[in-house]
């Protein structure tokens, strides 16, 4: 598993954790961070914090997205996984020009493979769909491969 895929993981379990429990971001990922072995490197811990902190920057505007593009479906009402994988995956898409939109799209389906149920990859996979079209995918953007 690449750096970036961990640090995609790290980031969805702290998003996790702080829509359950609505605790403070910064006392989350420290308390994550301990718990945490030493198979997590300096570059996967600082891309799952910048990718948390981004998220919750614009958590208004990306939950706006979520609802606009998810049909029959609240935010409040969707499984925490789904949610908070469609969240880091928006927040890619929208703000981080050297990821191709590909990369997201693919990185967040096999998340939600991992982590979610048989439906979580479809979902997301469609929602994310409709959030790159509206946006327009930055297929063009980016020289890494995420």
């Amino acid at each position: 598993m690449g750096s970036r895929r961990k640090a995609r993981e790290c980031a969805l379990q702290l998003l996790y954790q702080l829509d359950l429990q609505k605790s403070d971001p910064k006392r989350a990922m420290a308390h994550f961070w301990e718990q945490q072995d030493e198979s997590v490197d300096g570059g996967t811990h600082e891309f799952s914090e910048s990718l948390v902190a981004g998220v919750w920057e614009h958590l208004a505007e990306i939950d706006e997205l979520i609802a606009k593009h998810s049909t029959n479906w609240k935010v409040s009402r969707m499984a925490s996984v789904d949610k908070n994988i469609l969240r880091l995956a928006i927040y890619e898409l929208l703000y981080m020009n050297d990821v191709p939109f590909r990369v997201t799209l693919n990185e967040a389906v096999e998340i939600a493979k991992r982590f979610g149920t048989a439906e979580s990859s479809a979902f997301v996979n469609g929602i994310l769909d409709h959030v790159a079209r509206e946006h327009g995918s930055n297929e063009g953007r980016g020289q890494t491969d995420g």
